[in-house]
């Protein structure tokens, strides 16, 4: 493997705000195309607003229904702003739910995208080597935003195993050893800050089962990797945490638990923190860094216009974790667009700057 500590990658975690995958391929090439190892395709069309239409499959499923006696959920971000109410749903009495009747399209969607990128690659307008990757919410996520919570346990496993079929049929159709699996995790690091009500189920016990089946999910020769997020609808974090605490005692979970090969994990950093004390518990991550088979780490850094802000906290993390490659902290959809061409060239910047 690469030393990546001397020459990090450029990583995107998925959401471009550009109108299609071909625009999406073609500009983060040209941008940043010798320091990617993997492309996303944007999550252009519906997957914009990540999982929000993902409300109207459950909505739409005969086992499901609105509970209308209950009061929407207020998705709140950190300073108290309610982005979105979300209406709450629950599973209809006597029902069972078969995953097979949930019609979310991400397979559909990936090997839509895959036809592109490998014909913009074979012109060469994609870097050779790089791989697709192909971006997934955990079915945590609209578990724990639209159901119930009494309900969860009823929802979580026919939709886990609707999102391990979904992989499958990708598995199926594309070349394995050329794409990779990302699975989205956001409502899994919020519920460890205490943001969701309670369940029937210990939600730490919860999600790191779901986490593992899902990366368990992923055919071995495929390459795989976990986004740790928390929340961006606003282009704002849902929670400020205190420190990187919470998605070390994740990431150290789920790489004990998944069987197979992890290659990244990809968290999140906000963009005040310069400190020593935010990147401290960075220190405890158990990567396997110091093996042949080690997984990568890879931390959102870059920021809008702040380019001694990004070489600071590059340089404050570096103190305590080896980092393999640098991005934004979350997907960028949701941003200005007009800010795209500038985070691109940050990318590069700080790479080269290293490199």
């Amino acid at each position: 493997m690469a030393d990546r500590s001397k020459h990090p990658i450029v990583h995107f975690v998925g959401s471009i705000p550009l109108p299609d995958s071909e625009t999406v391929f073609r500009t983060l090439s040209k941008a940043t195309g010798r320091h990617l190892i993997r492309l996303p395709d944007g999550e252009t069309g519906i997957r914009k607003s990540w999982i929000k239409f993902i409300q109207d499959v459950l909505a739409g499923n005969s086992a499901i229904e609105l509970a209308k006696d209950v009061p929407p959920f207020k998705f709140t971000q950190w300073d108290g702003k309610v982005v979105r109410e979300i209406p709450r749903l629950r599973v209809k009495p006597g029902a069972a739910i078969d995953p097979s009747t949930f019609d979310t399209g991400y397979a559909a969607m990936a090997i839509e995208s895959w036809a592109t990128f490998e014909r913009l690659q074979k012109a060469g307008d994609i870097p050779a080597g790089v791989k697709f990757q192909i971006s997934i919410p955990t079915p945590i996520a609209p578990t724990y935003n639209n159901m119930l919570p009494a309900d969860r346990p009823k929802l979580l496993p026919p939709l886990t195993q609707h999102f391990i079929d979904e992989v499958g049929k990708i598995a199926k159709a594309l070349p394995n050893d050329r794409i990779a699996i990302q699975w989205d995790v956001c409502q899994e690091v919020l519920a460890w800050e205490n943001y969701y009500e309670k369940g029937p189920v210990d939600f730490r016990t919860e999600t790191l089962d779901v986490l593992a089946q899902i990366g368990d999910g992923v055919p071995a020769p495929i390459e795989l990797g976990y986004h740790l997020c928390y929340g961006s609808p606003a282009d704002e974090h849902m929670v400020l945490p205190k420190d990187s605490g919470i998605m070390v005692e994740i990431v150290n979970a789920v790489a004990s638990r998944v069987k197979r090969p992890i290659q990244f994990f990809h968290l999140p950093v906000i963009k005040a923190r310069t400190d020593d004390a935010y990147y401290a518990p960075l220190k405890n991550l158990k990567l396997g860094q110091d093996t042949k088979q080690d997984t990568e780490l890879y931390l959102g850094l870059i920021h809008h216009n702040d380019p001694d802000g990004d070489k600071t906290r590059f340089a404050a993390a570096r103190r305590h974790a080896r980092v393999d490659g640098i991005s934004t902290e979350c997907g960028m959809a949701r941003g200005d667009p007009a800010r795209l061409p500038a985070l691109l060239a940050s990318h590069a910047r700080l790479v080269e700057s290293v490199g």
